[in-house]
């Protein structure tokens, strides 16, 4: 008996550095604001790391483009919406894939997968300005052969009569309904990002960056659930170009602009509160 109380003690305490799951899981954690990146960093141009993280924009931008866009021809093309997906469908794929892709890339490139967000975070000083012209680069070519590959598998003529997936703002909208939908729609999820990922949080509950990619993705099913009936929903640039560049037709570079200007503006103002506020609120720990 003596013995397996003693083997008890030592499973009590074999663990003993392992943190419990939740707010309990601030203990004596440091947190130490992480120095702004540099503007510009040419050292940057000579590493691996810079190129694979390129690299995982590129495919993961490539892959949401090819889901998303061939679930909204999919629900485009049934004569019922009640025999598809509908909305919602198109909603949580675009949702999921986000999540989903944030959880492969996040610990390659930081999973930015929208040239809105890399803004943000440049705004922010949370990458150098090299290495975000690099990934919005990446971003918009991977969002053009996602697309293109969709235009491939469903043909030309079905592929252009069904829309492309291209964003337009729809009928009974004005442009400016457009543009201040894209702007709220983009804040919400560039301050999910900042939220998510910021490292006060990290420091003060070890859940969360593991959860990070959960926000993301819901704030992005959220937002369409809102807005595709006025926009289609961008707040992606690239997810925008890629669409209209393969479907190529007047009317959706009409309203082009607003895919850009829309969500540049809206990570702008999160990348401003983020400084202003939520990185002004002091660290605490339990200690």
């Amino acid at each position: 008996m003596e013995g397996k109380e003693e083997d008890v003690k030592l499973g009590a305490n074999k663990y003993s550095e392992r943190q419990p799951i939740g707010t309990s899981a601030q203990t004596d954690k440091d947190y130490k604001e992480p120095p702004p990146a540099p503007l510009f960093e040419p050292g940057e141009l000579s590493s691996w790391s810079f190129y694979r993280a390129g690299i995982a924009e590129f495919i993961a931008t490539f892959l949401f483009l090819y889901i998303s866009v061939l679930t909204v021809m999919g629900v485009v093309k049934s004569p019922t919406k009640c025999g598809t997906v509908g909305i919602q469908g198109i909603a949580w794929a675009f949702g999921g894939m986000i999540f989903a892709l944030v959880y492969c890339t996040a610990g390659i490139s930081g999973g930015h997968i929208n040239p809105a967000v890399t803004f943000g975070l440049l705004l922010a000083r949370k990458l150098s300005l090299t290495r975000a012209v690099f990934y919005m680069v990446m971003q918009c070519l991977g969002a053009i052969c996602g697309a293109g590959v969709v235009k491939g598998f469903m043909g030309k003529h079905e592929y252009t009569t069904l829309g492309g997936g291209a964003n337009t703002v729809a009928h009974g909208y004005t442009k400016g309904s457009g543009l201040g939908a894209e702007i709220v729609g983009t804040f919400v999820l560039v301050y999910t990002v900042f939220s998510a990922t910021d490292a006060k949080r990290s420091a003060r509950d070890s859940h969360v960056p593991i959860l990070a990619p959960l926000p993301i993705g819901f704030a992005v099913f959220l937002v369409h659930l809102a807005t595709i009936p006025i926009t289609g929903t961008g707040i992606n640039p690239a997810r925008s170009l890629g669409a209209a560049i393969i479907y190529n037709k007047d009317h959706a570079w009409d309203d082009h602009w607003i895919f850009w200007v829309g969500p540049f503006i809206g990570a702008a103002l999160a990348a401003i509160y983020h400084v202003i506020v939520i990185r002004a609120i002091p660290f605490k720990s339990r200690s």
